[in-house]
């Protein structure tokens, strides 16, 4: 969903609200007085590509917003002249609605674009997914979904060898300070690619974990990103 985190990952443990909310079956939680929050792990250093097997353990609870389980490279404020410019992919849910598989691309000075590749997603179905640069053309990349191609190459300017990616749960709020949504995603085997077109080697990141929400690792480079 819009503005992943790259650039704000630096305010990820901003202050929190004391607001609990109790939601169907769901722990109680604080959650961020940030917009959005993360529950992840972002790269350590600039790689080509990144790709989990991610699916939704228990089906999300979205008061407002939405809740979303990504992988993906860029953020807001990385593209030429500071543009927003990313691509990602994973599982997402809206308030009342079931999950659904997705991805989203962001150009510079364009309006965020989001792709449903599959609606009403079972709770406990992987995907194998993948946004990784292609090692014939520098800064063209494209999604991957249990290996077969979603996107034709898309380029992104400015992104051959600087971008870190990311693997994070990650919750909107609707712009409600307060609001909690829940929900429970599982990333096993995240791997990062050391060179365009493939290399792949587990991820070397640092854990993303904001007010109200909890990563849990269940073993290397496999973890449980949840609302505490």
């Amino acid at each position: 969903m819009s503005r992943p985190l790259i650039l704000v990952v630096a305010a990820t443990l901003a202050a929190a609200c004391s607001l609990a909310t109790s939601q169907r079956g769901y722990s109680a939680a604080s959650c961020s007085a940030a917009a959005y929050a993360y529950a992840g792990v972002s790269s350590t250093n600039a790689r080509f590509g990144v790709a989990a097997r991610i699916s939704a353990v228990r089906k999300p609870n979205v008061v407002k917003g939405h809740v979303a389980a990504w992988v993906g490279v860029g953020g807001a404020g990385l593209g030429p002249g500071s543009t927003d410019e990313w691509l990602q992919v994973g599982i997402s849910a809206q308030p009342d609605q079931e999950p659904a598989l997705y991805y989203e691309l962001a150009l510079p000075n364009r309006t965020p674009r989001y792709v449903m590749l599959k609606g009403h997603v079972p709770i406990g179905k992987t995907f194998d997914v993948s946004v990784l640069e292609s090692s014939a053309h520098p800064g063209a990349w494209r999604v991957w979904v249990n290996g077969s191609p979603m996107t034709k190459p898309v380029y992104l300017p400015g992104s051959h060898g600087v971008w870190r990616p990311i693997a994070t749960a990650e919750s909107w709020n609707g712009d409600a300070v307060g609001t909690c949504n829940a929900y429970s995603f599982r990333f096993r085997q995240i791997k990062v690619a050391a060179k365009p077109g493939g290399a792949w080697q587990p991820i070397d990141g640092h854990v993303l974990e904001d007010a109200g929400y909890r990563v849990r690792y269940e073993q290397r480079s496999a973890l449980l990103a949840s609302n505490g």
